[in-house]
């Protein structure tokens, strides 16, 4: 078994990231109702979002959001407000291979904040910690073609559209989707 890994708190303008250790209390548990189960979530993340979800499917999601942590193959931090400690979202690496030194990057934005550079400035913390104190070189970031403002946000955090992963997202009506892929590594710079 690869050792845990131990993401840290990362601040950055606006943005506090707080490493997911625990299941949500019940305002994260009732925030993460709402962002998991977001229609536009649902639009561009087939897979993702729960329907209706309660809080023991919430409690789930989180469960393997700190599965991911203790194996050693994923790190994920709650995007929270730095004044008021509010959550605004989510940030994950997963697939994290210390043997290719890569790994995968996603995120999403609670509707109430989005359009404010939460994503990008997120995705940038991340991807600094995991180049410098996980020692990776890649990092990829794939999202559903069409959805321009994820194409907008993987730019900006300097990841490189690289090409489209032909219908490699099925969605659970059996449609299969296409994904942009990104890629960033620890030698490019941001922007």
């Amino acid at each position: 078994m690869t050792e845990p890994l131990r993401p840290v708190e990362l601040t950055g303008p606006g943005l506090l990231l707080r490493p997911w250790t625990a299941l949500p209390n019940q305002r994260d548990a009732a925030d993460l109702r709402v962002g998991l189960s977001d229609p536009e979530q649902a639009r561009w993340n087939p897979n993702a979002p729960l329907t209706d979800p309660g809080e023991q499917a919430v409690h789930d999601w989180v469960g393997r959001l700190l599965a991911r942590t203790a194996e050693g193959t994923g790190a994920s931090w709650a995007v929270r407000d730095p004044d008021s400690g509010r959550l605004l979202g989510h940030l994950g690496l997963r697939e994290v291979e210390f043997t290719t030194g890569s790994a995968r990057i996603g995120y999403w934005i609670m509707p109430g904040a989005r359009g404010r550079g939460l994503a990008r400035a997120a995705t940038e913390l991340a991807s600094r910690w995991a180049f410098g104190e996980l020692g990776l070189h890649r990092i990829e970031l794939a999202h559903a073609v069409g959805h321009e403002a994820s194409c907008a946000i993987a730019r900006r955090a300097g990841y490189r559209l690289e090409g489209v992963l032909r219908e490699a997202l099925p969605d659970s009506y059996g449609t299969r989707h296409d994904l942009h892929l990104h890629a960033r590594l620890a030698t490019d710079p941001v922007g």
